[in-house]
């Protein structure tokens, strides 16, 4: 996910996004813990792509509020 496609996205969507991330790296993390993770990049990449998010998403709120 690029941040120019995280930065044209409205407030809710980028909630909504986080939320199917979140989900995504808590079944990640079960994969791993037995044993059945096959794509290990997979879940650096939705570490990155959360902190993408939030990071953006404060960029946002605080724009508005200034």
């Amino acid at each position: 996910m690029k941040a120019a496609d995280v930065r044209s996205m409205t407030p809710d969507q980028l909630n909504d996004e986080l939320a199917k991330l979140k989900k995504e790296q808590f079944n990640l993390r079960f994969q791993r813990a037995t044993g059945q993770l096959e794509k290990t990049a997979r879940v650096k990449q939705v570490r990155r792509d959360i902190a993408r998010i939030k990071t953006i998403a404060a960029e946002k709120s605080a724009g508005n509020n200034a």
